[in-house]
C-alpha cells in the first residue's frame, strides 16, 4: 500500500511488513480496568466457592483476595503492556495453586486474555512471540511433570486407576494436554487474527483515502476537460462569426475605397466616363460602387472591422484562461507564477485591459463622432490590474450605451481622479432626454435599473417624461431592459470594494461615478 499522505505521530505510523498497531483510546484503557474489576470481583467470589468443592487446605480469604487482584486486576494494562501482564498472570495462576488457591474457572479465563492480548496488542512481534512460546511450553511441562509425579506415586489419586495401556489415569492425562494444547493455542491463533484484522482495517483506511483522492483528481481532470470543450464551442461559434463580421465589414469598406479611386481617377484623365458612370460604377467584379461614398461611411466600416479584431484577440486571450491547467502552490503548474514573458500570470489570464488603454477606448469612441472631454486629475498612482479592468470595462460600457441611446448631439465629459489610496473614474453625458422635471437630483439606481424622468444617455433602459414632455431613453444597461450593464458594473465594483453611484444630473444628462480603492493611503497624502 501507499505511504500515508502526513506523518504519523511516533508508534501509530504504519508501513507493510513493519506495521505497528496504535494503541486504543481512553475509553478503551477504561473498558479494560472495567472489565478487570468485574473479573477480579468475579474470581475472589469463585475462589469462596472452591472451598466446599475441593477437600484440601485453602488460603485464608484475604490472600485469595490479593490472588484475585494481581490476576484479574492486571489485565487492565493488558493492551499498555501486554507481555508483561502475561507474565505476572502466568506466575500468579501457578502460584495460586500450590499456594491454596484452586480456583481455576477465572483464572483460565484471565490467563487466556493475558496470551490473546500479547498477539493482539504487542507490537515487538518477535518478542510477543517468544513470550507466548514460553509461556505455553512452561505450562505444559508444569502439566506433564505434574502428571508424572501423579504416575510415580499412584496414592496421590486414589480412586484412579494405573493399570493397563488404556488406563483411567493414562486417559485423564491425555485429556488434560490436549485441552491445555488447544487452549493455548486458541490464544495464540485468535490473538495473531485481531492483530492481521486491525492491519487489514488500517490497510483499507489507507486504500479509501487513496480513492478518495483519485477521485478528487478524477473530478478536476472532468472539470478541466469541460472547461476545454467549452473553450471549443466558443471558439468554433462566438470566434467564427466575429471574425467573419470583421472580414465582411473591411472588404466593404476596400470596395468603396476602391470604387471611389477608380471614379475619381478616370474622371481626371478625361477617359470618356459617362454621367452614367458618375452616377454609379460597376466593377469587374460586379459589385456595384458609389463613386462618391460618404466618408463617415468607410471610417464607420473601419471602427467595425478593428472591433472586431480586437473582440476575436480577446476570445482567443480568454480561450486560453479557459484552457489553462489550475495553478500551483505559487500561481502556476511550475510554481513560478509568472508566464513566459514575466508578467504575472493572473494579470494576463484574462485581460491585459486597465487604465492606461482608456486613452485608445476614447479615440475609438470619439471615430465614431461621439465628442468626448477627457481629464486626468491628480497625480497618477500604480493601479492593480483587477481595479484598471474594472475602471475600463466601466467606461467601455458607459460610452457604448452613449453612442446607442444618447442621440446625435450628446457629448460625454470623463474624468479620472486619483485620490490618496483610490481612483475615481467619472462619466457624465448631456443625452438626448436632459431636461429633469423639477430639478430633480442624482438618485442612486437599483440593481435593476433606475426609472427617472428626464435621464440621460447613461441611464437606464425606462424611459421617464421629461419637462417637454418626451420620452428620454436610459443608455447605461439599455441593452437590455432589465438594467443588465448597471448589474454588471456594480458586481464589479462590489468585488473590488468600492462604490458606485449612478443618477440623472440635475441640469440634464446623466452621471456615472465610481470609486474604487487602490489600498491603504500614504502618510504624506493624509496630511
Amino acid at each position: 500500500m501507499s505511504a500515508p499522505t502526513a506523518p504519523r505521530p511516533r508508534g501509530e505510523w504504519m508501513r507493510r511488513g513493519d506495521w505497528v498497531r496504535p494503541r486504543p483510546s481512553a475509553s478503551g484503557y477504561r473498558r479494560d480496568a472495567v472489565v478487570a474489576g468485574v473479573l477480579a470481583v468475579a474470581a475472589w467470589v469463585s475462589s469462596l466457592l472452591y472451598l466446599g468443592a475441593v477437600d484440601q487446605p485453602h488460603a485464608p480469604p484475604w490472600a485469595t483476595a490479593i490472588w484475585a487482584v494481581v490476576i484479574a486486576g492486571s489485565l487492565a494494562f493488558r493492551r499498555r503492556m501486554p507481555e508483561l501482564v502475561a507474565l505476572v498472570v502466568s506466575v500468579t495462576f501457578v502460584t495460586g495453586q500450590y499456594n491454596g488457591v484452586y480456583e481455576q474457572l477465572f483464572a483460565n479465563i484471565c490467563l487466556f486474555l493475558a496470551i490473546y492480548s500479547v498477539g493482539a496488542w504487542g507490537h515487538n512481534r518477535m518478542l510477543a512471540t517468544a513470550v507466548r512460546v514460553v509461556i505455553t511450553t512452561g505450562m505444559v511441562l508444569w502439566l506433564v511433570g505434574v502428571l508424572v509425579y501423579q504416575a510415580i506415586t499412584p496414592d496421590s489419586m486414589p480412586g484412579v486407576s494405573h493399570d493397563g495401556v488404556t488406563s483411567q489415569f493414562l486417559a485423564i492425562g491425555l485429556i488434560q494436554i490436549i485441552t491445555n494444547l488447544l487452549y493455548f493455542g486458541a490464544a495464540i491463533v485468535f490473538g495473531n487474527a485481531a492483530y492481521s484484522a486491525a492491519e487489514e482495517r488500517e490497510a483499507l483506511t489507507e486504500r479509501t483515502a487513496e480513492l478518495e483522492r483519485e477521485r478528487e483528481v478524477s473530478s478536476r481532470q472532468a472539470v478541466a476537460l469541460e472547461r476545454v470543450r467549452i473553450a471549443q464551442e466558443l471558439h468554433d461559434v462566438v470566434a467564427h462569426h466575429v471574425s467573419v463580421m470583421g472580414l465582411q465589414a473591411g472588404a466593404a469598406r476596400r470596395i468603396l475605397s476602391k470604387g471611389a479611386s477608380a471614379v475619381a481617377g478616370s474622371a481626371a484623365s478625361g477617359s470618356g466616363v459617362t454621367g452614367s458612370a458618375v452616377a454609379g460604377s460597376e466593377p469587374a467584379t460586379g459589385v456595384r460602387t458609389d463613386p462618391n461614398p460618404d466618408p463617415r461611411v468607410i471610417e464607420a466600416l473601419g471602427v467595425i472591422e478593428s472591433n472586431g479584431r480586437e473582440a476575436v484577440d480577446e476570445l482567443h486571450r480568454m480561450l486560453g484562461a479557459l484552457r489553462q491547467e489550475e495553478p500551483g502552490p505559487e500561481g502556476g503548474p511550475g510554481g513560478s507564477g509568472r508566464d513566459a514573458s514575466g508578467l504575472p500570470s493572473a494579470s494576463r489570464s484574462t485581460s491585459t485591459r486597465g487604465v492606461e488603454q482608456l486613452p485608445e477606448l476614447i479615440r475609438e469612441a470619439e471615430a465614431t463622432g461621439l465628442p468626448i472631454e477627457w481629464t486626468t486629475i491628480g497625480e497618477a498612482q500604480p493601479v492593480p490590474p483587477a481595479i484598471g479592468l474594472t475602471l475600463y470595462r466601466i467606461a467601455q460600457e458607459s460610452l457604448t450605451n452613449v453612442r446607442k441611446h444618447a442621440g446625435p448631439r450628446a457629448t460625454v465629459d470623463l474624468r479620472l481622479r486619483y485620490l490618496p489610496g483610490a481612483v475615481e473614474l467619472e462619466i457624465s453625458d448631456t443625452g438626448a432626454g436632459v431636461a429633469a422635471a423639477g430639478g430633480a437630483g442624482r438618485t442612486a439606481a437599483s440593481a435593476g435599473g433606475a426609472n427617472a424622468s428626464g435621464t440621460g444617455a447613461l441611464g437606464t433602459g425606462a424611459p421617464g417624461a421629461g419637462a417637454g414632455g418626451g420620452s428620454a431613453s436610459g443608455a447605461l444597461g439599455a441593452a437590455s431592459r432589465r438594467g443588465l450593464g448597471q448589474i454588471g458594473m456594480r458586481e464589479r465594483v462590489n468585488a473590488a470594494g468600492g462604490e458606485l453611484e449612478l443618477g440623472p444630473r440635475s441640469r440634464g444628462g446623466y452621471r456615472v461615478r465610481a470609486r474604487l480603492p487602490l489600498g491603504a493611503p500614504r502618510r504624506e497624502d493624509l496630511g
